[in-house]
């Protein structure tokens, strides 16, 4: 027996030597040497013209459901009967605030009549702060000369919302009073928020066609996992002595639910609401690719002729529409917390409402009546004077700056892009499956192996496995970018309380932006390349990932820190040995979740020449020869996404473990 002991302690002994990252750097040196040796076989490299079985076949499907789609019983009796209903709820929005309708050359309610609602709508549910935010807000939008498109934008959000919660909050409900319909939804809701927003467009136009129904209903597809989730999570969190008192005076479900639960729950539901509206603006900004109406169609417009200052100043007034949406929802669930006080000061603010909502109603009479009122005064010079200041900065850094930003540009591409996407696009295709596969089950066990296995696969069928890895290749280079931003600055917040009080409103307000205004300003600084994408993915990440790093960091015992520092650590000492490996968990869930914004933000770059998996979507939808390879490229994005996200995650619970 003593024998077998000591044969077994070296085996023992070698396992605690090998450690994970010795073995993730093993296998990284066999791809390099194997590279060397390698190099160029086997790539799978398809030009941009060119196309596979799959992608006919795509194309097929697509030209076979658009010649039967009018008798085919699926879609005479399902499909087109949902775009219908989706289409009249769009158009009937759309004829009250922006689209003129019948005879009237105008909508049924005018801009004065839309600022007065917006107005009372939020001073109703927030308070007279947001109220003159709204106004100031909705005015900008006829001053910047977008006034029509603003309005576009916010019917196709506002009818997206409605379709949203009407599915959501239900759902949300079911799965927070149930755990097994909880456990089957969450799959379904883990896959629908980590696929990029690209990816919906193209499968749904297939299905939908083009145009501002389509764009709705992928909106409420993109849009309705936050209801769902977070009214789950609010129904899970009331206190279980609460319901346990009203089932003991008798209460029935139903009466549990809207007496109990709902009222107990309404300011995480009404957050919820805030982070539908979010997700619904970001979408229908997106869906100006498949031809939806309002700002994100000037947007790409613009991006795709170069214009700088027209792109800016309609990312402009969706950052308005942002900002003014997100506050108005903010302060509406803030008031659910005080709206059972009662009062003299609750009786006044009755009577002010009353009369606000008179006033409200008389302006809406006043658009709805005479042209004044109901056409925008104006041409549109603030708009004018924003884009020309726009272009005039432009023309300034291009002439100024071109030097420094050419030379980040080129430091970066060259030194770190270019080699890492040369390695992934000129090695083996097996190579870099069997690498990635095996970085899978090391960072993220069996499963995670098995995941990335089966996704490597699927990358192959899909046809586009070098444009998969070309995209690979800036996401990765994006995320080691986010990561570094992330660690200098969370761990700047979660060590001073001060510099978490003054970043923390700039990256929540960071993360209301669409991912198209980003674009922006960063085309005009690098021009129409690779690394424009990469560098606005950075930022377009960085928020989520610096607030995940800052709680890891500050939710490490002051006891430990306390320690350390008793025993003569630095403050480095102290940050690098102590705060960040504790923190482990909170590292590798922002990881986790740069990675999703980091990919969707790349492909969405495909629009200002990032090329690959992003340009075969968009290419996709403007030729109809190469449908077929934007739909497989889609679901190339899907299978990276998925991927990169379950290895995370796995990562981050086995780091918990």
């Amino acid at each position: 027996m003593a024998a077998v002991a000591d044969a077994t302690v070296p085996g023992a002994a070698l396992r605690h030597k090998v450690s994970r990252p010795m073995v993730v750097a093993a296998i990284l040196i066999v791809w390099l040497v194997l590279f060397t040796v390698l190099r160029g076989r086997q790539t799978l490299t398809l030009a941009a013209a060119d196309l596979t079985g799959l992608h006919r076949w795509l194309n097929d499907v697509n030209d076979s459901i658009g010649a039967n789609r009018n008798s085919n019983p699926v879609f005479l009796y399902f499909f087109n009967e949902i775009r219908l209903v989706i289409d009249n709820l769009v158009t009937f929005v759309q004829s009250l605030i922006s689209q003129p309708t019948g005879s009237r050359p105008v909508p049924q309610i005018g801009w004065l009549g839309v600022v007065g609602l917006a107005g009372y709508v939020s001073w109703a549910v927030g308070n007279w702060r947001v109220a003159l935010l709204a106004a100031a807000g909705f005015t900008f939008f006829g001053l910047q000369g977008l006034w029509q498109e603003s309005m576009d934008t916010l019917a196709l959000t506002l009818s997206a919302v409605l379709v949203a919660l009407l599915i959501g909050i239900p759902l949300g409900v079911w799965a927070g009073l149930s755990d097994r319909f909880n456990r089957i939804m969450t799959p379904f809701l883990d896959f629908m928020q980590t696929m990029p927003t690209f990816v919906y467009l193209a499968p749904l136009t297939l299905i939908f066609l083009i145009g501002g129904a389509s764009a709705v209903i992928t909106t409420v597809i993109y849009a309705a996992p936050p209801a769902i989730r977070i009214t789950a999570h609010a129904i899970r969190s009331v206190p279980e002595t609460t319901v346990e008192a009203a089932d003991s005076l008798g209460a029935t479900r139903m009466q549990q639910l809207l007496k109990v639960l709902l009222p107990m729950s309404r300011r995480t539901v009404v957050m919820g609401v805030n982070q539908t509206i979010m997700a619904a603006l970001a979408m229908v900004t997106i869906a100006a690719l498949i031809d939806a109406p309002g700002l994100g169609k000037t947007v790409v417009q613009a991006l795709q002729s170069l214009d700088v200052g027209t792109a800016f100043n309609a990312g402009l007034a969706i950052v308005v529409m942002a900002i003014v949406l997100d506050r108005v929802t903010t302060a509406a669930a803030a008031r659910t917390e005080v709206r059972r006080t009662g009062g003299p000061f609750l009786k006044w603010r009755r009577l002010l409402l009353a009369a606000g909502g008179i006033a409200a109603a008389v302006l809406v009479y006043l658009s709805h009546t005479y042209v004044w009122a109901a056409e925008f005064p104006g041409d549109g010079t603030v708009g004018t004077h924003i884009a020309s200041a726009a272009d005039t900065a432009t023309t300034w850094l291009q002439d100024h700056l071109s030097g420094l930003t050419n030379a980040l540009r080129d430091v970066l591409t060259n030194g770190l892009l270019n080699p890492f996407q040369t390695l992934l696009t000129d090695s083996p295709w097996w190579l870099v499956g069997a690498t990635l596969v095996a970085l899978g089950a090391v960072l993220g066990g069996r499963r995670a192996g098995v995941t990335a296995a089966v996704c490597v696969g699927l990358l192959v069928g899909t046809g586009l496995w070098s444009d998969s890895m070309t995209t690979l290749a800036s996401t990765a280079v994006a995320t080691v970018l986010v990561m570094l931003l992330g660690a200098v600055v969370g761990v700047w917040m979660g060590r001073s309380a001060r510099a978490d009080r003054l970043i923390r409103p700039a990256l929540d307000a960071a993360q209301v932006m669409p991912p198209f205004v980003y674009l922006v300003p960063f085309l005009a600084l690098f021009g129409a390349t690779r690394f424009t994408a990469i560098v606005a993915a950075v930022v377009y990440a960085a928020p989520v990932a610096i607030k995940i790093i800052a709680d890891g960091v500050r939710n490490v015992p002051e006891s430990t820190v306390e320690a350390a520092t008793s025993a003569g650590c630095n403050t480095w000492q102290i940050i690098t040995k102590v705060q960040l490996p504790m923190a482990r968990g909170a590292l590798t869930l922002a990881t986790n979740q740069g990675l999703i914004y980091v990919l969707s933000m790349v492909v969405v770059g495909g629009l200002v020449g990032a090329g690959a998996l992003g340009y075969d979507v968009v290419a996709g939808f403007s030729q109809g020869e190469l449908y077929g390879k934007g739909l497989a490229a889609g679901l190339a994005i899907v299978l990276l996404g998925v991927m990169f996200d379950r290895i995370t995650q796995a990562a981050a619970r086995r780091t918990r473990a």
